[in-house]
């Protein structure tokens, strides 16, 4: 069987959603890419930047674990994560909500 590179840039929801204590996030780019997932509260503060690396072309899965980047656990409530990406010719950018529930 062959793998398949995926045909868009796409953020997909997280899973568990809600969640207690940790979610994951996918998303698929048909590119290698520098990429930027980041966490952001109900206000639009960061609360923590999940990666911001250069990614090779496929189907990528970062777990969050509920934790600001300071290491401590965030409150119940809804966030929402955002993937920002740059490659050779294309920029894409998706926002998404979730929910952390205790």
């Amino acid at each position: 069987e062959i793998s398949r590179l995926p045909e868009s840039f796409r953020l997909k929801q997280n899973y568990p959603n809600p969640f207690n204590p940790e979610t994951l996030i996918e998303y698929d780019l048909p590119a290698s890419a520098q990429v930027v997932l980041t966490i952001y509260d109900v206000r639009g503060n960061e609360v923590q930047t999940l990666e911001s690396t250069a990614k090779s072309a496929g189907t990528h899965t970062v777990m969050w674990d509920g934790r600001n980047e300071f290491g401590t656990l965030v409150s119940t409530g809804l966030y929402f994560y955002r993937l920002d990406v740059v490659s050779e010719n294309a920029k894409f950018s998706q926002t998404r909500k979730m929910i952390l529930m205790k």
